[in-house]
């Protein structure tokens, strides 16, 4: 694992850009965003995964662990390509919320609009011949992809679990069939895959223009419902009917009492280890193709992960299962070379969790929004180890501000005595805790360099409506944020020359 070097950086997924066309995109706010970051002295922009989600938005939840979310696609771009229209029915710019079922439908129609200018011949900019040439590249995903989405759409969005006995089996004829009937929606699938990439990788420019690198994500698990399970049923443990027979979750924890109930399928690991993790070694190949380092969701569950029996409603009646453990990663050291990870290591770690990740020598997570306990408890700035990545919080975590304002009068106190000073401005004291810590990069929500309170909280963990649809909005900048956050970035020692 390369050093990350003493530096600092921003958690902000791209949905939460501002922009007029109803969520967050790659486009011309993106590329100012970098340029933002730069002048903060930031050298790390954090995202969330980039997948493909549904109309709950969820990039935890997504169709592919490999595509990309086509409704991250900027109409600018679109437009300044001669590949569509910009759309009439765009909405204001300071949108605090995401429709995502009307993001889905309006950007659809773009893809479709683009393709139809591309499909008859070389299209604008001879973009034909280049998605020729991607389409040969990235067949090893994209093909399996594609004919997913296109017969989920053609079903009627039916999920996975209810399509045909002989479709979820792939029974060859019963997938010939599809081909031929959906041919040309099979190719406008690929081509927004074609657009998504083209426009990260010219988002990827603009970052190495200006020092700042990426941080990406990669949820442990996968969708029930997406084209990984349906390509590679061998991959996971489901039953003759091709459905999970165990799900992933958590056991009862800080978020829930009950604890997490994902309903993700769970891995047949002995069968990835028999084909030398493959499915895995593709997957973070394309990942690291992406961005300069992979937070790794749920780290815990590559050691051991809570297996919760299909039919059960809720995580309580789950058990820890062993994972792969070392042997995994040293497969993918072989395969891909080194392994830019930073381990997300939070909620229940035993010491066995502990002993894989400093095996592995990837750097692990402090929140310091979990510290108010004994003087003992890791997440308290005097416990870090160097080889460590401090938030202020998370995506999960409420904005700090937002966390205060629930603290109860003992905890207040307590951090008011850690500090030695009454507490006015929380996220600004996690935020300076955080950037003066040893810990060798440090990492806040931008809703935390805002200051802003709980209703700009991300993701309610457990809640299933009303998350992943905070956007912040141009005037919540008052003006000076860059030039504070470049100094404290600077008394820090953080600064990275650029």
């Amino acid at each position: 694992m390369p050093q990350l070097g003493r530096s600092s950086g921003i958690l902000l997924h791209p949905t939460s850009l501002p922009g007029p066309f109803g969520v967050g995109d790659l486009g011309p706010t993106a590329h100012q965003w970098v340029r933002w970051l730069a002048s903060a002295g930031q050298s790390w922009w954090q995202i969330l995964p980039l997948n493909p989600t549904g109309g709950g938005g969820s990039p935890y939840q997504c169709y592919s662990a490999f595509a990309g979310n086509v409704a991250l696609l900027s109409p600018e771009l679109l437009h300044r390509d001669g590949l569509a229209d910009l759309p009439g029915d765009s909405v204001a710019e300071d949108g605090r919320t995401i429709d995502h079922a009307a993001v889905l439908k309006r950007k659809g129609g773009l893809v479709r609009q683009a393709w139809d200018r591309c499909r008859g011949g070389n299209g604008p900019g001879g973009l034909r011949a280049e998605f020729d040439v991607y389409c040969q590249k990235e067949a090893g995903w994209l093909d399996g992809y594609a004919l997913f989405a296109a017969v989920r759409a053609a079903l009627g969005d039916a999920p996975l679990g209810n399509w045909s006995a002989d479709l979820l089996a792939r029974q060859p004829v019963a997938v010939a069939a599809m081909q031929t009937e959906l041919g040309g929606e099979l190719m406008m699938h690929r081509f927004g895959q074609f657009l998504f990439d083209r426009q990260w990788a010219e988002l990827q420019a603009t970052c190495r223009e200006h020092g700042v690198r990426l941080i990406g994500d990669a949820p442990i698990f996968v969708s029930a419902d997406s084209a990984d399970v349906w390509t590679h049923p061998d991959q996971f443990r489901l039953d003759a009917d091709f459905r999970p027979t165990v799900v992933a979750g958590v056991p009862p924890d800080y978020f829930s009492p009950t604890g997490q109930h994902w309903g993700n399928p769970l891995y047949d690991w002995e069968a990835m280890a028999a084909d030398g993790y493959r499915w895995w070694a593709a997957r973070l190949k394309r990942l690291f193709q992406q961005v300069d380092v992979v937070r790794l969701d749920h780290f815990r569950g590559f050691a051991a992960a809570w297996h919760i029996p299909a039919g059960e409603t809720d995580a309580t009646g789950g058990k820890w299962v062993p994972g792969p453990g070392a042997e995994l990663f040293d497969a993918l050291r072989k395969q891909l070379g080194e392994l830019p990870i930073i381990a997300e290591d939070l909620g229940l770690i035993t010491p066995d969790v502990d002993a894989l990740r400093l095996g592995c020598g990837f750097p692990g997570m402090r929140v310091l929004q979990f510290m108010i306990a004994e003087p003992t408890n890791q997440y308290w700035p005097h416990n870090y180890d160097s080889r460590t990545v401090a938030y202020t919080g998370t995506h999960d975590n409420d904005t700090t501000n937002g966390w205060y304002a629930r603290l109860d009068d003992g905890a207040r106190w307590t951090l008011g005595q850690y500090l030695g000073k009454h507490v006015d401005d929380a996220a600004g004291e996690l935020l300076r805790l955080a950037w003066l810590s040893v810990a060798e990069l440090a990492v806040a929500p931008l809703q935390d360099v805002l200051g802003l309170g709980g209703e700009a909280r991300m993701n309610v963990p457990g809640v299933a409506e009303g998350n992943w649809g905070w956007r912040f909005r141009t005037d919540e900048f008052t003006g000076g944020e860059a030039d504070r956050l470049r100094e404290l970035t600077r008394m820090a020692n953080r600064l990275q020359a650029k």
